[in-house]
């Protein structure tokens, strides 16, 4: 068994490529797993899709030949050129498949190093994964250790700390083209998580909000939320204004700073709906697909995720201490996980050899009885004396195999106990605890 990732991110594919690469709703996602499945060398299959990354995370049992596979479905539904996509992607296999996945998990390899989504995305993914039955024992392992390991790195860094996010880094360039003026107002398009954190932050940095979004009644929900959160920011409906969708083209064209973030497979935002306005306007545009088309309009200025790289690059000066430590931890627990993964395979056989030891006894008690060498009254306390025979007889060897397991031999010497014992198959490890 081998773990193995195939993955597209901000690093190695610009924002076009993932746009034709991720996945617009759960349907899709089955869809893909499903046909990802029919390999016979794939166990399990989970993936993520987000503005940053499309990554497949499998277990598989030939990780060579699976991941070719995996990026010719990439590339059937994208309808991109394979080998364009063969160069792109990063696979990542075994023990780099675990450090890179722990790494993902901590929000160390995310645009903005940090941010506290992507944990909650992850576990989004994997649940789906278990609900459809593409997911079970095998990613369930790994999975449980990465939530652990990000964590950690929440726990011991301070890089979590201030709710670093995209939405966030769109606001902090906001203020900075804003920085010297009052009352500005923001039209913040759709009422997802994403565009929850553009409102909260956008208040937080002194503008107005305008939400405008197809579902007006779950706008409506977000801005009570928002005014009514109890923290103490005392927000108040003049500061926090909702507005019908079919308002969208007014919109546009009376506000200078809009903050974008639906879940549309297809631009809503389209040059024709673009009028002329007396001041610069600054368009942020953190959806992936992208909300708003190509365009090149005079006094509007259109940034996608992609163009924050500046601003990231900044903050990942600030945080490289704490990143630093951060990327140690998972270095440790990647090592942890394997020395406990290694751990698991000898219980199956330490129970095997105690279940051949506990029917033997019992089979020669029934022996024993049939032939009259002992009385059926006394087979309770032969039984339980033969039992304690053999379980200190098995102390020794057992604990032996447990430390042997992680060693560099492990793998041998287990496979020689499971000959010498006749042990040809291991039994169901027990479920793993529930990820919270």
């Amino acid at each position: 068994m081998e773990y193995l990732i195939v993955s597209f991110t901000h690093k190695n594919t610009d924002i076009k490529t993932r746009e034709k690469l991720s996945f617009g709703n759960e349907l899709e996602k089955e869809t893909f797993l499903k046909k990802v499945l029919e390999n016979e060398h794939i166990n399990e299959a989970m993936l993520i899709s987000t503005c940053n990354r499309v990554e497949l995370i499998a277990s598989v049992r030939d990780s060579k030949n699976t991941a070719r596979d995996i990026i010719e479905h990439f590339s059937n539904r994208s309808e991109l050129d394979y080998l364009d996509l063969k160069d792109r992607a990063d696979i990542y296999e075994n023990v780099a498949a675990i450090y890179h996945l722990f790494t993902v998990a901590s929000s160390l390899d995310s645009l903005v190093v940090g941010e506290t989504q992507i944990a909650g995305q992850l576990k989004d993914s994997f649940k789906f994964a278990l609900d459809k039955n593409f997911a079970s024992q095998k990613l369930s392992r790994v999975m449980n250790f990465a939530f652990k390991c990000a964590a950690k790195v929440r726990n011991i860094t301070q890089l979590g700390t201030g709710s670093v996010s995209v939405a966030s880094t769109a606001v902090s360039k906001a203020k900075q083209l804003y920085k010297d003026e009052q009352g500005v107002k923001a039209l913040v398009i759709g009422a997802g998580e994403m565009s929850e954190l553009a409102c909260r932050h956008l208040l937080k940095s002194g503008f107005d909000v305008v939400i405008c979004s197809r579902n007006i009644k779950k706008a409506r929900v977000l801005a009570h939320s928002i005014i009514m959160d109890g923290n103490g920011s005392n927000y108040n409906a003049l500061q926090v204004d909702v507005r019908p969708y079919e308002e969208l083209e007014t919109l546009l064209n009376s506000m200078r700073l809009l903050v974008t973030a639906t879940s549309a497979p297809y631009p809503i935002i389209k040059k024709e709906m673009i009028k002329p306005f007396k001041e610069i306007r600054n368009w942020f545009d953190i959806a992936l697909p992208r909300d708003i088309e190509e365009m090149q309009i005079d006094g509007v200025n259109i940034y996608s995720v992609d163009d924050l790289q500046c601003i990231v690059n900044e903050t990942l000066e600030l945080r490289a201490g704490q990143a630093k430590e951060a990327f140690n931890i998972v270095g440790h627990m990647t090592e942890e996980f394997f020395i406990w993964l290694k751990t698991l395979s000898v219980e199956p056989i330490i129970k095997n050899i105690r279940t051949k030891s506990d029917e033997i006894i019992e089979k020669k008690i029934q022996n024993a009885i049939k032939k009259r060498f002992i009385n059926s009254d006394d087979k309770a306390n032969i039984e339980k004396l033969c039992k304690s025979i053999m379980a200190e007889f098995l102390h020794t060897p057992t604990m032996k195999l447990k430390e042997v397991s992680i060693s560099l031999e492990g793998d041998e010497i287990l496979n020689t106990t499971q000959n010498l014992f006749g042990i040809k198959d291991e039994d169901t490890i027990n479920n793993y605890k529930e990820i919270n």
